[in-house]
């Protein structure tokens, strides 16, 4: 877009880059580093886990705390990842009351989208919207301008998720046993692992003695997964008389982690996973002893130092369009892939050749710390369960200095005491000096995608104003209803952006739209914030597709929901909203 803009003529080169320089993307990426702070403290995790503690065993109070405990978090951060955060717990507490998770993870996404509505940094748009009244001349949004209709849609929501929306939700009982939070030795028998386990016994002569496992290269040779090697443990002397010595040998096999650099020795048993048809195969080129698999093999893959968990794949995980064999998982990771499930496929999918997409779900299987340190990575990773029940949790001595700067960064926003891009570049930078976030972290929270959308999308509103769409459009429309009034051009400002966001970024919904709402009320001759409020939050409703928002995609698979789902349970709610947007707006913000 920056480029065409350029060459084309339509915009100066300067107008063209105004974008990279403009405080509203200084804000939004500075704020994605606070979250980042927040996040990798643990901040986030500890207040969610609070929160939820207050649900109890009732279904219906179970989806209230959920909705509410999400909206508050994402009034602060970003919604993705505040579903990221509570994903795991939401699944636990679903099994916990023996309930679908599929009756829990629309609210939970909804109740981010919503949540986000609720202050200004809580979303992209909201920032995008007071922004373009200050460049207007107009008084801008305060910190809690969006706070008074946010709460007012957050209600309306609850009571419509607890009423209707929750007839809606799909009960997926059939699914249950597959996206509920498994214990290791459930995973176990879910991924059918007794089957598909084989030991191959390494004859002293084999070709494969001496060299690594990474030489060998088993799955990408042969398409099997080395789980373990058990190998004799060595003769330890323990007293020399003459040219004799007594030792001692121990009869406790060792169980060794398939590390790709580990040498195999002869006499090793390597447990794999595979085909029958493939393991006949390594054996036969590879000189290997086929050996039948004990009835507790595949418990044996769990203990205090090893076990299993499932991992989903976020929209941003490096890990997208890549195979496991490419993208060198278990020499990165220290972790073996087991199995993969995607969140509409039927059945395991190939390990070897399977290109992950996001909301895929991954079985790994290694060291306890290893699963656990997945956690911290949550660009890529989102870990389903508790890995930290099994292994002391890292330690969170900084959380409370990222609650200090969070609260901080808040007060001087409602303060005004500085513009809010200075708030949050001081905030962001006070994160990195304590310590709360590396800088190669700070690096990674930012969602560099949504950055260079809102660079290269904002010289777009300049351009269509400057080529006179943006009058076209505002004349047009103003045309049409202003005779019946501006309530009229809320409702129809607040449908079309409801459905541009349905298939478009709420980003680019928001700068498109703002400069039309802009101009219709010039047109109208009204004050034009409760025309741009309503873009900014109708920019956040994108509950009936899962493709509107990441929020949706990411409890695709673990709710087993359909693409209808978010149709069915959606659009009633979108119509409910602009309900009580058209009522409360223009009381809220009188034209």
């Amino acid at each position: 877009v920056v480029v065409a803009l350029m060459v084309t003529g339509l915009l100066t080169t300067s107008e063209a880059l105004s974008g990279f320089s403009n405080p509203a993307l200084m804000t939004i990426w500075a704020l994605f580093v606070v979250g980042g702070g927040v996040l990798q403290t643990g901040l986030a995790g500890a207040v969610g886990r609070r929160i939820l503690a207050v649900a109890g065993n009732h279904p219906g109070r179970l989806l209230v705390v959920i909705i509410l405990a999400v909206a508050v978090l994402s009034g602060f951060m970003s919604d993705t990842g505040t579903v990221a955060v509570l994903l795991p717990a939401i699944i636990s507490l679903a099994n916990t009351v023996k309930i679908s998770p599929s009756k829990l993870l629309i609210p939970l996404a909804f109740g981010a989208l919503l949540g986000g509505a609720t202050t200004l940094i809580g979303t992209t748009p909201n920032i995008i919207a007071s922004d373009a009244l200050r460049e207007a001349g107009y008084a801008t949004f305060g910190f809690f301008s969006f706070t008074p209709i946010g709460l007012g849609l957050l209600a309306a929501g609850v009571v419509y998720m607890l009423g209707i929306g929750r007839r809606l939700l799909p009960d997926r009982q059939s699914a249950k046993a597959m996206q509920k939070m498994a214990t290791p030795q459930e995973l176990v028998e879910l991924y059918q692992l007794p089957d598909n386990l084989y030991r191959l016994r390494v004859r002293r002569q084999a070709d494969v003695v001496g060299k690594t496992l990474a030489e060998i290269a088993l799955r990408r040779n042969f398409g099997l997964t080395a789980v373990e090697i058990q190998r004799a443990p060595a003769p330890r002397p323990v007293m020399k008389v003459g040219e004799s010595a007594l030792v001692l040998q121990s009869d406790k096999t060792q169980r060794l982690q398939p590390e790709p650099e580990i040498v195999v020795q002869g006499e090793d048993v390597l447990v794999v996973q595979g085909t029958a048809e493939d393991v006949a195969h390594a054996a036969a080129v590879l000189n290997l002893g086929v050996q039948p698999t004990s009835a507790g093999e595949g418990a044996g893959l769990v203990s205090q130092e090893v076990g299993l968990a499932e991992v989903l794949l976020p929209p941003r995980s490096s890990l997208l369009g890549k195979t496991i064999v490419e993208t060198n998982f278990g020499r990165r990771f220290g972790l073996t892939v087991l199995g993969i499930h995607g969140p509409s496929a039927k059945g395991q999918l190939g390990v070897a050749n399977t290109r992950l997409r996001f909301g895929d779900t991954l079985l790994v299987q290694g060291p306890w710390e290893r699963i656990l340190a997945l956690r911290e990575n949550r660009q890529d990773f989102v870990v389903m369960g508790q890995p930290e029940t099994m292994v002391g949790a890292p330690a969170r001595k900084r959380a409370p200095i990222a609650l200090l700067i969070l609260l901080g960064m808040l007060a001087l926003m409602v303060g005004e005491i500085f513009p809010v891009a200075t708030v949050t570049l001081l905030a962001a930078l006070l994160m990195i000096l304590t310590g709360c976030l590396t800088m190669d972290e700070a690096y990674s929270a930012i969602d560099w995608k949504s950055i260079l959308l809102v660079a290269g999308m904002l010289p777009m509103s300049i351009a269509l104003e400057k080529a006179g769409l943006v009058g076209m459009a505002a004349s047009q429309l103003t045309a049409w209803l202003g005779g019946v009034g501006p309530v009229a051009v809320l409702a129809i400002l607040f449908l079309v952006t409801a459905l541009f966001t349905q298939v478009l970024s709420n980003t680019a919904t928001a700068v498109l739209l703002v400069p039309i709402a802009l101009q219709a009320a010039i047109n109208l001759g009204v004050q034009p914030h409760a025309l741009v409020m309503t873009v900014a939050i109708a920019s956040s409703m994108s509950f009936a597709t899962p493709v509107g928002s990441p929020t949706n995609i990411l409890v695709m698979g673990a709710g087993s929901y359909k693409f209808g789902d978010y149709a069915k349970v959606g659009v009633p709610l979108i119509i409910v909203l602009m309900v009580v947007s058209m009522i409360l707006l223009p009381v809220l913000f009188p034209f």
